[in-house]
């Protein structure tokens, strides 16, 4: 049986702002297996970013245990992950190429390698013959695409997602949902994707954490019972409108 990868234990995080303390974090308990998609929903403002910035390692936790990695794959914070956000962050006067070597570059990784890994990521991601353009020049599809290319190019073991496609239109978003998984069967990564769209997580996910309104508390932590490879046609689905509700009902919303 597979060890965890991630193992969050009665987590809680305080922000202190001189004698007044906002706790955001009350308790946050699950685990992540290697290679598992999981997604983390709940309301704006509920500590969701929070939480992912205490996995990256640019948060410490003021309670709890939060354990990454295994005993055949230790975990280094400073190498092992990659971050995607809600903007793609480009560098405007880096060209999309030049943009996806910055993580490889900051590491110090050699050069040779890391170019053509970061070429074959752009291929992977839908973006071969586009090496040489300059963000501007791409839509804010394919500019999400080549920040996902960034977030793969140093072979993090942890891919941290922060509403990625929550600037993108509706059309662009499912399309960008597809893609992701795609992208996720082949780079074989562990990830966590932070999202306020229910429907988004139920379709995405391998399993879903609910986080209710902060300070944050998981209410469930549940299996999606849907095939891979994922259609858009499954949200017409009996079993995706159950998940869905599932999640509403823990929101107070149904």
């Amino acid at each position: 049986m597979k060890e965890p990868f991630i193992r969050l234990r009665g987590v809680k995080k305080v922000y202190r702002r001189g004698r007044q303390e906002h706790l955001a974090i009350s308790d946050a308990t699950f685990d992540v297996m290697p290679g598992e998609l999981v997604s983390l929903v709940g309301p704006s403002g509920c500590g969701k970013s929070t939480l992912l910035k205490i996995l990256a390692g640019l948060h410490p936790h003021d309670g709890g245990e939060v354990a990454i990695g295994t005993a055949t794959h230790p975990f280094n914070p400073a190498r092992d992950v990659g971050m995607v956000f809600q903007a793609p962050l480009l560098l405007k006067w880096r060209r999309v190429l030049e943009n996806v070597l910055l993580p490889a570059e900051i590491l110090g990784l050699p050069a040779a390698e890391a170019r053509e890994r970061a070429r074959d990521l752009l291929a992977l991601v839908g973006l071969a013959g586009y090496e040489d353009k300059y963000p501007y020049e791409l839509s804010g599809g394919m500019q999400q695409r080549a920040a996902i290319a960034r977030s793969l190019v140093h072979d993090p073991k942890l891919v941290l997602m922060d509403e990625p496609f929550g600037a993108l239109d509706a059309l662009t978003r499912e399309k960008m949902n597809l893609e992701l998984l795609r992208i996720w069967k082949e780079a074989g990564k562990t990830i966590v994707f932070v999202t306020h769209g229910i429907s988004e997580a139920v379709f995405l996910g391998t399993r879903v954490v609910v986080m209710t309104a902060g300070p944050a508390r998981m209410a469930d932590n549940f299996a999606i019972e849907l095939p891979y490879p994922r259609t858009l046609d499954m949200k017409t689905h009996e079993t995706f409108g159950e998940h869905t509700r599932r999640v509403y009902r823990l929101l107070g919303m149904e």
